[in-house]
């Protein structure tokens, strides 16, 4: 199986599977003398890891994380950096009832189709369970982000949306994303989402949902204008995401509803001289390059598909059956995706920061050209 890895010159590798004795990563990449150890990036992972209310997967995972190499003394030594978190809480026989079944909206038929056998164990590679080694390697990748100059670039991911229930932007308090079990910066809003979500739990249903990312601190001038864009691997890093449909940058589709002259982000010089924009439609990133705003990215999460309401689907036989997912879900998987998507879009900015710093690519805004006379 190949396309376990991700990155260019801040690269990982992934491997393990959701009912195996482990998971765990490879970060390659990474700049000698960084501050690093497990207290870095624990923060990370408890934040994803299931267990931590009651709308998320019950599964009981500690998500202790050991760097097992890369780490001398507290600082990176610039070889691979290993990561193990073992499994603790596997209850492979929920999955039973379904080792021949494919249960509909998830990766069953696709993988029996390429490979002609599947880990049914509650989704064995492509089960969410890899997530949280991405986390772990953006933990990794936020190190970058804070020590290397010109730091620090700030990674912050927010639920914006759940189950066709939106925010008022107008109450956006991030201080309010920790505050509650949905990541959400709207007090008000993530009360009602909880209401919601309750009665779908009871109904045996699911919801998806939009997670909002956005980074701080981006100078001008990090990506590639042609095939390495900064937004086309943002875009490609978010899709890579469990259960993700759709990624849009900046305004995204709604762009597609303005004018020109709506759309444009005009330009004027700060007090300082600097330049700046007056808006900020283009998410941050023009040519693919950054501009030096805010990188802001949003990515749409279906619906669990793992569900108690009887869908009707085929067996390997070629037989009808009627599936019902029995086990421990997340009745939103957008909720656990907010530190996964935050986790992605800071390994996308220290792999793309670390290849301004080797071409050469200025960090600071450049001087304006002198007038000649």
């Amino acid at each position: 199986m190949a396309g376990n890895s991700f990155g260019t010159l801040f690269r990982f590798t992934t491997f393990g599977e959701s009912h195996g004795p482990q998971i765990g990563c490879v970060v390659d990449g990474v700049p000698a003398g960084l501050s690093l150890s497990e207290a870095d990036i624990q923060p990370d992972l408890d934040r994803r890891k299931p267990g931590t209310s009651k709308y998320v997967t019950q599964r009981r995972e500690g998500d202790e994380v050991s760097i097992v190499s890369g780490v001398f003394e507290g600082r990176t030594t610039g070889s691979p950096i290993g990561l193990i978190i073992h499994n603790g809480d596997q209850r492979s026989k929920d999955y039973g009832e379904i080792r021949d079944q494919f249960r509909p909206g998830h990766a069953d038929f696709t993988y029996w189709q390429k490979y002609g056998l599947r880990d049914y164990r509650g989704g064995g590679r492509s089960s969410a369970r890899e997530t949280a080694m991405r986390v772990a390697a953006g933990a990794i990748a936020e190190v970058i982000l804070r020590e290397l100059p010109p730091s620090p670039i700030i990674v912050r991911g927010a639920l914006v949306a759940m189950g066709g229930h939106g925010l008022d932007r107008g109450a956006w308090d991030w201080d309010q994303v920790a505050e509650n079990a949905f990541f959400c910066p709207d007090a008000k809003a993530a009360t009602a989402w909880a209401e919601a979500l309750d009665q779908l739990r009871k109904d045996g249903n699911s919801a998806g949902g939009v997670i909002e990312v956005v980074a701080d601190g981006v100078p001008a001038g990090l990506g590639q204008p042609i095939y390495d864009k900064l937004d086309s691997d943002i875009a490609a890093a978010l899709m890579t995401i469990n259960a993700a449909k759709g990624v849009e940058i900046g305004d995204g589709f709604t762009a597609a509803a303005l004018n020109g002259v709506g759309n444009a982000d005009e330009m004027e010089a700060d007090t300082n001289g600097l330049p700046r924009f007056t808006s900020n439609h283009a998410g941050g990133i023009l040519g693919g390059l950054s501009t030096g705003q805010p990188v802001v990215a949003r990515l749409a999460i279906k619906p669990t598909s793992s569900i108690l309401t009887p869908r009707r689907s085929l067996n390997r036989f070629g037989e009808a059956v009627e599936v019902v997912t029995k086990g421990r879900h997340d009745p939103c998987v957008a909720i656990r995706g907010v530190p996964v998507a935050e986790a992605m879009m800071a390994i996308v900015l220290a792999d793309h920061l670390l290849q301004a710093r080797a071409d050469g690519t200025p960090l600071t805004p450049r001087p304006w050209d002198t007038k000649e006379d």
